[in-house]
């Protein structure tokens, strides 16, 4: 197993800002190369100001109640055309860890989790590339663990104390993930692609049957076709018809 050096903040407005400021200190500007900071770096807040999602979205968070966390690992044997294949293996993580809590949990293309039409956890990947394969990888997590309000504008938020109406220890679900997360990983430097593809694709949200969508083209049924190794979903509409999206092109519409 890859060793893990851990960073406790009370507070912070970003785990991944710190973690980027952090490499920032280390390389002086520069990207920090795999053998220079070797293993996994996790870095964990009880309070995230400025929680960042994807494409700029916010992720609410109780002091306290949750996890937020960042990860930084060094991948420098994925290749920049499959970066997708580390979403896919903390997706798998986060999804593994709490459906040993609570039953119906899937993951939502690309990374988000969900339990029943709930969102229950985001991530945030971002990498630095050096020629053709990735340097670093810095992977933040929100997991709603024990806040039962949420006050901003989000759709459908859950928790793991609202699914199950008890308080859940968010050091136990931390350890389940990183565990999790590092048998992926060790199967990504064995080479296992295609094992955390088709483990990803067995756990897809909506994986089956036709489903609303929204696009730049209105609403419209559609099913699953392909999640494509470059992280683009791929859905067939009724006509039999394929159209690829790349993330925010398409939206998922509660059927």
């Amino acid at each position: 197993m890859v060793s893990i050096s851990r960073i406790n903040l009370p507070t912070v407005d970003s785990t991944n800002s710190f973690v980027r400021e952090m490499l920032a200190e280390e390389g002086t500007g520069r990207v920090v190369s795999a053998s220079s900071l070797p293993g996994f770096t996790l870095v964990v807040a009880d309070d995230q100001t400025k929680g960042r999602g994807q494409q700029g979205n916010s992720w609410e968070t109780e002091r306290g109640k949750n996890l937020t966390f960042s990860l930084l690992c060094h991948p420098d044997f994925v290749p920049a055309s499959r970066q997708f294949l580390l979403s896919e293996c903390m997706a798998m993580a986060v999804r593994d860890a709490l459906a040993e809590q609570v039953e119906g949990v899937e993951v939502k293309w690309p990374n988000d989790i969900y339990v029943g039409d709930k969102k229950i956890s985001g991530t945030l990947i971002e990498c630095d590339l050096v020629g053709k394969n990735i340097a670093n990888c810095i992977i933040g997590v929100g997991i709603n663990i024990n806040q039962t309000v949420f006050r901003s504008d989000a759709p459908n938020p859950t928790s793991l104390q609202l699914l199950t109406g008890k308080e859940h220890d968010r050091e136990a679900v931390l350890a389940s993930l990183l565990s999790h997360f590092q048998t992926y990983y060790e199967w990504l430097a064995e080479g296992k692609e295609e094992e955390v593809r088709q483990t990803y694709w067995q756990h897809l949200y909506r994986r089956e049957g036709m489903h609303r969508y929204h696009d730049v083209r209105g609403d419209f049924m559609a099913e699953i076709a392909e999640v494509e190794p470059t992280g683009h979903l791929c859905l067939r509409f009724e006509d039999g018809n394929v159209v690829r999206y790349e993330f925010k092109e398409v939206q998922f519409i509660k059927d």
